[in-house]
Formats: C-alpha cells, structure tokens, sequence
C-alpha cells in the first residue's frame, strides 16, 4: 500500500495512526538509513520482534531512506510488505535531521522517536525512554551514554569527541542535558511539532538544535541511561560530524546573541533572546585581546615548532599566551584593576587554558602523520576559536563575574 505524502517522498506501508476512532497511546519509531541495504534488515527484525514481545503500547516502524543509491530502498519496502506495523518513506535529499523533520512532522502518533540502524543502544532502554512521555511527565526524552548508569563500550576517539562536545555545549549554551548526539531520542509529537519549525540543521546537529530550543523553551528532557557498544562499521565521518556540528553551535549562539530569532516562530513559552547590560562592550575587548592572543600564539608555536613537536609546542605557546589574555581581558574587558585577586584570576583562567590545550591537542592528534605546518596551523587555529568561546563564557559568569 502507498500512502500520499510530501514532495520528494515515497512512502510505502500502513498509515501511522490506527483506522479505529478509539485506540491507546500510539509510538512511532523512525529508523534513519542512507545505504544500508546489508544493515536494515537485521535490525528491523531484531526491533519488530522486540516490540512486539515486550512493548505494551501500539507501534509503527518506519524506515526513512535518505536518498540511498544501492538497495536500502527495496529492502525497505520488502519488509514493509511483510512485517505489521512496518512502513517505509523514501527521500530525494539526504540528512539525518531531513529525515526526521518529514516524518515526526506529518506523523499523527501520539510518541515519536527514533534510533539508530546499528541498534548500538540497548533496546531495554525504550520503554524508560517514552514512558515518562506517554505519562505527560516530561516533553523530550533522551538517552545518554555519559550517565553514571550507563554502560558503553567505544574507542577512545570517540571517547573524547563526544565528552569534550558536551562540555563545550554546557559551557557555552549552558546545556544541562548531557548527551546531545546519541541516536536514541523520543518526544511527544505535539511538542516537537512546534519546535520544528524553528530548527534550522538538517543533518546531525538536528538533534542538539532540537534539545537546545527545547530547554530555551522551558520543556522537560528527560535523560535514561543506556547500554551502548560502538559500531566498528560505522560509517559517520567523526572529524567532520564534529566541524559540522561546531558550525551549528556557532551559527545557533550567534542567533541567540543577536535576538534574530522571531518571539512568534518560537512555542509560547519561549522569550525572545536579549543582548545582557554590558555584553556588547564586553564582546568588543574580548575580540581584540583574543586576536591579539592569537597572533602572539601562532608566533610563538612557530618559533617553538622549529624545536619541539607539535604538541609541546602548542602546550607552551598556549600557555604563555593564556595568562597574557587573562591579565588582558582582567583590566580591558572587565574592568578589574589592581592587584587583589589577580593570581586567583590566573588561576581560575587556567581552566579556561586547559580547555583550550586539550582542543588544539585533540585537533593535532586527529591530523595525519604526514600532515603539513598548513594543515596543522589551520587545525590549531580552528580549535583554538572554539577555545575562544569558552574562555569568555568562563571569564564572564565565573572568574570576573561581579556577584561572586
């Protein structure tokens, strides 16, 4: 059976909602694949038969084809042929976020979710994962493999991009979810409908998008802890995932800042975002110190670089340059003078520093052995913005904050 739907998709399968005018809670699940033709099978089985074991609740499976050029798209349809409950939707464009915005748009379940097609988190997550939304306790839910319930396997790479991901969101969005990427979320289909229109991502930065628009709107995340293994297969590009999503929190702070974001577009109970007393001027010293810094950084990296490795000497050129910008932004940006305090301020903008040199370091470490100075330059100097952001977002609320 093809049911109507958007320009540019193909949907094949049941209707999402039941046909009867009465029925329980509803759950939909969409499972993203672009090119899984040998993947999508297992998983929609090995999900099918665990719901329709274990899930007290009615539920529709869809499979949303990003755009596959090899056979994800029969196998697809295959199974929603054969298996109740299944549907599958075809895309013309690729993107993970794209796919989720057509189907949880147009989707008339009560629940929607979805998961990745590895099944990397454990399924006996599910039901914790929307029982609170189903109970109208909470809005959004999410699992998370950085929860101290949590057990997860993976390399230390992704270790360390995800946790130091994170961190920069709590630092510089002030975040309070703790996981933002993993494939394993769920909300209630009338909040996220209202919140769709305003995520702009249409990739992987969709998911943290949604939370942060979600959490500026005062809903409800709720976090469950997952068993998570790493898929050795996948085929997520982390390096670029990551730049990808660090233009995302740029482009999303920059929007905030700016208070571009129309009251109207927003659910009711977000306000628009305004500029805090101060901030502008704050912004314009911090500008010049850093590009200063920045300077007086690369400077010094290249002299050090003729002696030392890269990572030494990044560690010693970010070094020397951190307590040159706290003195900097301490009399120029904040407007603190003498002498009282100011080794606590060096001291409490060594976290700042320490930030940094574990991003310029992660950034050196990802780089081939064969990398050129260009590319390590361009490496050190992208992490070293974000760093940037950090350091003022600590400086501001914390080490220079007034009502300390």
């Amino acid at each position: 059976m093809t049911e109507p739907a958007a320009r540019g998709t193909t949907v094949v399968g049941p209707a999402p909602a039941s046909a009867t005018p009465i029925r329980t809670k509803l759950v939909e699940v969409v499972v993203p694949v672009y090119n899984e033709q040998h993947t999508v099978e297992k998983c929609v089985r090995t999900l099918h038969a665990y719901l329709a074991e274990t899930f007290p609740y009615p539920f529709l499976i869809t499979v949303a084809d990003n755009a596959s050029t090899d056979d994800t798209w029969r196998v697809a349809t295959g199974l929603a042929a054969e298996l109740p409950g299944v549907r599958a939707v075809h895309l013309d464009l690729k993107g993970r976020g794209r796919a989720l915005r057509q189907v949880w748009g147009a989707s008339e379940a009560d629940v929607v979710a979805y998961m990745d097609v590895d099944l990397s988190t454990g399924l006996e997550a599910f039901l914790p994962l929307v029982a609170p939304l189903l109970s109208g306790h909470s809005d959004l839910a999410i699992g998370s493999r950085l929860h101290r319930g949590s057990a997860v396997v993976r390399g230390a790479k992704r270790e360390f991009i995800s946790r130091t991901y994170n961190v920069l969101l709590r630092a510089t969005m002030a975040a309070k979810f703790s996981d933002a990427q993993c494939g394993f979320k769920a909300a209630r289909t009338e909040v996220v409908r209202r919140l769709l229109g305003s995520v702009e991502d249409n990739a992987w930065f969709f998911d943290t998008e949604l939370l942060l628009l979600a959490e500026r709107s005062g809903l409800r995340i709720h976090e469950v802890p997952v068993d998570w293994v790493d898929d050795p297969d996948s085929r997520v590009d982390i390096v670029r995932t990551a730049l990808d999503d660090l233009r995302g929190m740029v482009r999303v702070a920059r929007r905030s800042l700016s208070g571009a974001e129309r009251a109207e577009q927003l659910p009711t109970r977000v306000r628009q975002a305004r500029m805090p007393a101060g901030l502008g001027w704050q912004l314009a010293s911090f500008a010049v110190v850093g590009t200063l810094s920045t300077l007086a950084y690369l400077l010094l990296y290249l002299l050090s670089r003729q002696l030392a490795p890269a990572l030494w000497a990044n560690a010693f050129a970010l070094a020397v340059t951190a307590v040159g910008n706290t003195a900097l932004n301490r009399r120029f940006t904040f407007g603190v003078t003498g002498r009282q305090d100011a080794l606590k301020h060096q001291v409490e903008g060594g976290f700042a520093f320490l930030i940094g040199l574990a991003l310029s370091s992660g950034a050196v470490a990802l780089l081939p052995d064969d990398a050129s100075h260009q590319a390590e330059l361009a490496a050190l100097v992208g992490a070293n913005a974000l760093a940037t952001l950090v350091r003022f977002v600590l400086l501001r609320v914390w080490v220079f904050n007034p009502r300390r």
